[in-house]
């Protein structure tokens, strides 16, 4: 079982950086691909930023390109997303995701409990 706990959710002003860590623990880390979502109230999750289980491959939502990267350190079993330039419609709970490359973009294997991130305008 792959359990993802996030860290490092808060508030603060548009224009400002953030950066979420999420420790994942149980089946060997460096076997699964890693990927962000994020849920804003009254909408559907939605795929923000997935990485591959070597580091070689990333992949963004347009709506973040430019201002968020992920990172992973599989030494650490941990993986980063690095938020620069945010706006208040990046308010939402954020979710650390591990699955397959292929699933991780969409579904998942498996989930965090997520981690509040809010704006202010």
């Amino acid at each position: 079982q792959v359990q993802p706990v996030e860290s490092g959710g808060g508030l603060v002003q548009a224009g400002g950086s953030l950066r979420l860590s999420c420790a994942v623990s149980g089946h060997p880390f460096r076997s699964y691909a890693s990927g962000w979502f994020r849920q804003a109230p009254g909408k559907e999750r939605e795929f923000v930023a997935a990485i591959s289980w070597s580091g070689g491959r990333t992949y963004y939502a347009d709506s973040v390109k430019g201002r968020f990267t992920i990172s992973r350190d599989n030494g650490k079993n941990a993986v980063y997303l690095q938020m620069n330039s945010l706006k208040p419609e990046d308010t939402g709970v954020y979710y650390c995701a591990a699955g397959t490359w292929v699933q991780v973009t969409t579904k998942p294997d498996y989930w965090g409990q997520g981690t509040q991130v809010t704006v202010s305008s």
